[in-house]
């Protein structure tokens, strides 16, 4: 990666945009994307040098405990939206349209589109879907906001699907993908997140698309890759799907961490002396008298 483009072991401070991920593609250089839901891990997510945080709607899900991210409203996405933009500059920030937020009407998705914007601070949003919202895209992308498209398997459609599983796995369902990929690209989306179908399928769309591909349970041959947070760090262990890898297991070391400060509490250990605020003598005796009954008569 060059100064212009994130992805190296150490972050760039030039801000990633939009040209940059076109870029990426045409150079040939893979495009990492992360979520990140609050401002705490969005500097984290920063300091790794990814290229894209996307604040998902499957916040839902790991944050707020829903089965699904269908019940995710846009006040939701906007303020941890807000929370990670705080956090974090240099990646390019993606909002993630949620349910209903863009289905109903073309001035729905313009003015939802437009929060992510104005009150949270991100460069660009999601939506989810095929051939359906293509003329959606297109009005947003000819109002001026970027979209990332979104097929495969999409997660605020799960009940329609039958539940989390593999898309596009007949050659006429595949070939419907990459239709949908090919009018979404035409409709202006400068990405488009390929879920949950098989690899082949994936590198052919990847190889039709002048747009980059990223992947996510969809096969190398993607343009750039996303995971989930949790699913990578081991903070989620609801729901554990085929394609996330583990990068660290930190749900057992803050159980740990949290154990250990519940037996110090309880044995009197925690706060010691290193980890509370001393008082000058004389201040303490003065407080200390303030309290002594006065002799009378």
């Amino acid at each position: 990666m060059d100064a212009q483009y994130g992805g190296g072991t150490a972050p760039q401070q030039a801000k990633v945009t939009v040209p940059d991920v076109l870029a990426a593609k045409r150079a040939g250089r893979k495009i990492t994307m992360m979520t990140a839901y609050d401002t705490a891990f969005a500097r984290l997510v920063e300091a790794s040098g990814i290229d894209i945080i996307l604040v998902g709607d499957s916040l839902g899900m790991v944050v707020l405990g829903y089965p699904t991210t269908v019940p995710v409203t846009m006040d939701d996405m906007v303020r941890h939206a807000g929370a990670v933009s705080r956090g974090a500059r240099r990646p390019l920030l993606v909002g993630d349209m949620p349910f209903g937020s863009y289905q109903a009407a073309t001035s729905d998705a313009l003015h939802n589109a437009a929060r992510f914007l104005k009150e949270a601070g991100m460069d660009a949003v999601k939506v989810e879907g095929g051939h359906e919202v293509v003329e959606t895209v297109r009005a947003l992308v000819d109002n001026g906001i970027a979209v990332m498209a979104h097929v495969g398997l999409t997660p605020q459609r799960v009940a329609q699907l039958g539940g989390f599983k593999v898309q596009a796995k007949t050659g006429r369902a595949a070939r419907k993908l990459i239709d949908d990929a090919l009018a979404l690209e035409d409709a202006g989306a400068f990405s488009i997140v390929l879920e949950s179908v098989p690899a082949p399928v994936a590198r052919l769309a990847t190889e039709r698309l002048s747009i980059p591909t990223i992947g996510i349970g969809a096969g190398v041959d993607c343009d750039g890759q996303v995971l989930v947070l949790h699913d990578v760090l081991g903070l989620f262990g609801d729901f554990k799907p085929k394609f996330a890898k583990r990068y660290a297991d930190l749900g057992p070391i803050v159980i740990d961490a949290l154990k250990r400060f519940d037996a110090d509490v309880r044995e009197g250990r925690f706060p010691d002396a290193e980890h509370s605020f001393p008082m000058k003598d004389t201040e303490r005796q003065s407080l200390e008298e303030s309290f002594k009954p006065r002799k009378t008569g």
